[in-house]
């Protein structure tokens, strides 16, 4: 079986109104979750520690993020317990 092709004509007023509302939609979407920097940096045992124990323990995750050129997922992964359990305290 096959299906006709439906097509649809608009004017082209109508089609550049279209399209501005989806290229606001697209920046509306971009801007909504800013969560920090991109990740340039790996995680390290001794960062784990400091932004979870040390001097470092009352940035925000996005200060302790631009600090250390991580991302917000690590920071708030390595604080929450997600990741680097291993690391303790004492």
């Amino acid at each position: 079986m096959s299906k006709a092709k439906q097509v649809a004509y608009v004017d082209m007023d109508t089609f550049l109104e279209l399209v501005a509302k989806v290229e606001l939609l697209q920046k509306e979407l971009s801007s909504k979750r800013d969560r920090g920097p991109k990740s340039e940096t790996a995680m390290t045992d001794e960062i784990a520690f400091e932004i979870k124990y040390g001097s470092d323990k009352e940035l925000t995750h996005k200060e302790a993020c631009t600090k250390y050129g991580l991302s917000y997922g690590q920071v708030y992964s390595c604080r929450c317990g997600y990741t680097f359990n291993h690391v303790k305290e004492s």
